[in-house]
This record gives structure tokens, sequence and C-alpha cells, in this order.
């Protein structure tokens, strides 16, 4: 048997690359939580709260804290939704927009180095094994069911 595992490569990979953002929103006095957060809310129209934390795969507790901390630096502001009083409208500031634009430069630059470095081939691969595993891990296709791969 192989001694290294998928996750093993799955893990340490994201760890490399979460360090990596880390260190460059750090630069920003920022977080690679509040880059990406800042990526995914709608820059002229604003996000709906409930509609974050989904799109960033982000659970409850650790959004409301990083909104928190995003609000108090002055990147983003709560509206009420004009569609829905019930919830909330994020919306980034000129602050946010500012620092919006720096994150997506980040993962650009990231995207760009790594589409340079490896064969497009390859990489259509690599992109084809990923969206095969997030299939089944996000169908339940190995584990809570009857008809389970192992």
């Amino acid at each position: 048997m192989n001694d290294v595992t998928i996750d093993y490569w799955l893990r340490s990979t994201w760890m490399a690359v979460s360090k990596m953002y880390n260190e460059e929103a750090q630069k920003k006095g920022s977080t690679m939580a509040t880059g990406f957060a800042l990526i995914s809310i709608d820059p002229e129209e604003g996000t709906p709260s409930t509609a974050l934390g989904p799109k960033m795969g982000m659970e409850a507790t650790s959004l409301s804290r990083t909104l928190k901390n995003m609000e108090e630096k002055g990147l983003i502001e709560r509206k009420p939704n004009p569609e829905d009083g019930r919830s909330v409208l994020i919306c980034l500031t000129e602050f946010g927009v500012e620092m919006r634009e720096y994150s997506k430069e980040v993962v650009f630059k990231f995207d760009t180095a790594i589409r340079n470095t490896i064969d497009p081939q390859k990489l259509e691969i690599f992109i084809e094994v990923f969206q095969i595993i997030n299939d089944l891990v996000s169908n339940k296709k190995i584990y809570k069911q009857k008809n389970s791969l192992i």
C-alpha cells in the first residue's frame, strides 16, 4: 500500500496554498478569509448575508466573525435588503472595493503562475480529478449511503 494518501496531498497542498494566501493578505493587514469574502461579495449590488456562507463554503459562526472584522476595518457595511426586509445586504465600501481588487490580483497571480508552469493537458486532468472528488464528497457517494464505493 502507498504510504501517502490522497487525503495527505489534498490537505498538505491546501495548507501550503492557504499559508501563501495568508502571507500575502498579511502584507495589507488582512487574512485569506477576508480576501475570499471580498471576492465573493458583488461590488455593485452587494450580496445577501444568507447567500454569502454557502457561496464561500463557510460555517455561519466563522462567517459572522469574518464579517464583523471586515466591518470594523471599514471594508463592508450592512444595508437592509430592499427585496427582503428580513435579510441584510453586505456591501463593499470604497476601501473594500480597493482591497477586493488586491485580493483578485493575488488570486490571478497564483492562477497565472500555475497555468504557466503546468502543461495544459496535465492541468485539464488535474481539474477533472478534482471535479470527480468534489462530486464523490458533495453527493455523499463515499459515506452515509448503502451503495458507497468502500
